[in-house]
């Protein structure tokens, strides 16, 4: 009755086994049988050219020159307004220049409109500083003698920009003290908050959307920004995953914007030496360039020294997976571990019968 007993133990633990031996993946012998929906290359010297790094492009030498540009008011703007009346003091409506003239500060409404002694409300949305100033001048002409008029942009809506998502301090930044560059509104945000080449930037300026990585803006593609533009930073996808026998498998993000497969392996703790199987480290990589091309395997023979020159060259692509197989001994362990704990078990069972 006890061997009855030990036999469907047994045969009930090496039934289960067969929802646990396939571990994180398929076998090594699978992939490299089944392959009618995916091409397989071995990666060797003959093979490599078309996963190997690209031409890495040069830093530009070149500096941004933050030329000033025409600032159009809007509503919100304060303007600092200067009048004066080349008159004795005390004679004309507004003070002479001599002793400071006669100063407004307003701030244009939501309308666009200012309202000013003898002037009146005017629209100025939308106008630049001088042609406010040559406005006031027509409309105080006759009104009082030889006017002078000088306006200040002191509160400057119209001309600030806004930079938000993954910075230190999102805000809006002025520029009253000069023309900002895309690299000046993001260091006056505090910089991004994850490595440069995991940060895309995006600039809106009203008629047109620009994108570029934010590694690529410090390598020389800064620009001088247009007034009112708007600055966002988010996370590029710039992710992979790792499976298998990995030191840490999971999603993680590149190490560097060129990432190689040497290097993705370094980040995720690299092979794991108890389990993985050196022969069967395989890269998967969907091709979306065209609907009718068939996704990409490849496989690298870790045991061959070579291939570790092979690794440094393959570049890693952003959504590609890292799979490394169990070792078949590992395997053969999973199968002999359960039979042997069921003989342990049965053995101790029998010697407590007695």
């Amino acid at each position: 009755m006890r061997k009855i007993g030990l036999v469907g133990l047994m045969t009930a633990t090496l039934a289960g086994c067969g929802g646990t031996l396939s571990g994180a993946g398929p076998y090594k012998g699978d992939i490299e049988t089944k392959n009618s929906t995916y091409k397989l290359v071995e990666i060797n010297a003959t093979t490599i050219a078309p996963f190997m790094r690209g031409t890495v492009k040069a830093p530009l030498a070149r500096i941004t020159n933050p030329a000033p540009q025409a600032v159009r008011l809007m509503g919100g703007d304060v303007l600092n307004i200067l009048i004066t009346d080349n008159v004795a003091e005390g004679v004309g409506l507004f003070a002479p220049l001599s002793t400071g003239g006669t100063q407004f500060k307003v701030r244009i409404d939501d309308q666009g409109m200012i309202s000013l002694p003898y002037v009146g409300h005017q629209f100025v949305a939308g106008m630049t500083l001088v042609q406010v100033e040559n406005m006031l001048r027509q409309r105080l002409k006759g009104v009082t003698t030889d006017v002078q008029a000088h306006v200040d942009l002191v509160g400057d809506l119209s001309g600030s920009v806004l930079v938000a998502g993954a910075v230190k301090a999102p805000g809006r930044f002025s520029t009253l003290q000069g023309p900002l560059t895309l690299l000046d509104a993001i260091n006056q945000a505090g910089g991004p908050v994850l490595e440069p080449h995991l940060v895309n930037v995006t600039v809106r300026n009203g008629s047109q959307v620009t994108t570029l990585n934010y590694e690529d803006v410090l390598n020389g593609n800064n620009a001088v920004l247009r007034p009112n533009s708007e600055i966002v930073l988010d996370r590029a996808r710039q992710r992979f995953v790792a499976m298998g026998a990995v030191g840490e498998p999971g999603l993680h993000d590149l190490p560097q914007q060129n990432t190689s497969l040497l290097d993705a392996l370094g980040a995720v703790g690299g092979l794991n030496e108890r389990n993985a199987n050196p022969q069967g480290v395989f890269v998967f990589r969907m091709d979306d360039t065209q609907a009718d091309t068939k996704p990409t395997v490849m496989r690298i023979d870790m045991r061959d020294p070579a291939a570790i020159f092979y690794a440094k060259q393959i570049m890693i692509r952003p959504d590609d997976t890292i799979y490394v197989t169990n070792a078949a001994v590992y395997e053969w362990q999973k199968i002999i571990g359960p039979i042997v704990q069921t003989m342990v078990l049965g053995r101790a069972v029998g010697v407590n019968y007695k």
